[in-house]
């Protein structure tokens, strides 16, 4: 995840310099990019080789996968297939969606023990939450039961040498009686198992600061999803560095957050095709936000 700086000669000079100057240590210690596979949904099942070696030569060194299930897999592979494919392109799978069945609503954990297998076979160091049905979101009560159930996920996969993580939307953020379910699920759960993957878009379309979320909850936001919103049509997205989105004070921000993982994500609305699209946004975080 971190590159080495071929100038830092003398590590104690370096650790003076970053000492005197902590806003150093984020540029110094430089992320690596990551890309949401879900982005290219489309191109995946047709050929998963040729998409994964598309991803790597526009400038990826991460992804985070999505779409596993017991029957199908990772778009028909087994997750040895899919991990060397991975190996074979330098692409690590630091985290992944996986959407662990009906264990959220009713305990059931054959999905979520066939998740965490995938996610060891994979080398995931985040299972992540991607979603909650809407059924089980409509009050404070299935709130709290969600967040209960996240907490012994989190055991399950702290036990497998996993880390469990929540990514939210918007609907997170409506109130249920002046609190939002946002709040209650970083309320109820064990900060020290759970961690939350903090989607920008989202946050900032359902009219949120994650400044203020960073202010709040330091070192939850373990990993964020980088995707842009349309200039004229919030509902899309769009190129990172060609929307609405300013993201240079999020990632002034980054070691407040906690953040050590971030995946670029577009749902929709590409510049000219998808792969573009994902090298755009790859060249505009390397030149301006990294």
């Amino acid at each position: 995840m971190v590159t080495r700086r071929n100038f830092i000669i003398n590590t104690s000079l370096a650790a003076t310099a970053v000492l005197a100057l902590p806003s150093l240590a984020f540029s110094m210690n430089k992320k690596e990019i990551g890309l949401q596979l879900y982005t290219l949904r489309e191109e995946l099942p047709k050929n998963v080789k040729e998409t994964l070696e598309k991803v790597a030569a526009s400038g990826y060194t991460n992804v985070e996968t999505y779409g596993f299930s017991i029957k199908d897999q990772f778009w028909g592979l087994s997750p040895v297939e899919l991990k060397k494919i991975l190996d074979d392109n330098k692409l690590k799978a630091v985290s992944g969606h996986y959407n662990l069945g009906s264990y959220l609503y009713d305990g059931n954990t054959a999905e979520l023990i066939a998740a965490i297998e995938a996610a060891k076979i994979l080398k995931n160091e985040f299972l992540t939450v991607p979603w909650i049905d809407e059924p089980f979101r409509k009050s404070i009560d299935d709130y709290k039961k969600i967040a209960q159930r996240l907490n012994q996920a989190a055991k399950m996969c702290k036990e497998a040498g996993l880390k469990l993580a929540y990514h939210n939307h918007d609907f997170e953020f409506q109130k249920h009686d002046g609190i939002t379910g946002y709040e209650i699920l970083l309320n109820e759960t064990d900060k020290n198992l759970v961690y939350f993957e903090l989607d920008l878009y989202w946050v900032v379309r359902s009219g949120n600061d994650p400044l203020k979320l960073f202010k709040e909850n330091p070192g939850r936001f373990k990993m964020w999803h980088v995707k842009d919103m349309d200039k004229t049509n919030p509902a899309l997205n769009t190129e990172i560095g060609s929307g609405s989105i300013d993201f240079k004070p999020f990632f002034k921000e980054a070691k407040q957050s906690g953040m050590v993982h971030f995946f670029v994500e577009q749902e929709n609305n590409y510049a000219g095709d998808s792969f573009q699209s994902i090298k755009t946004s790859s060249d505009f975080i390397s030149k301006e936000l990294i």
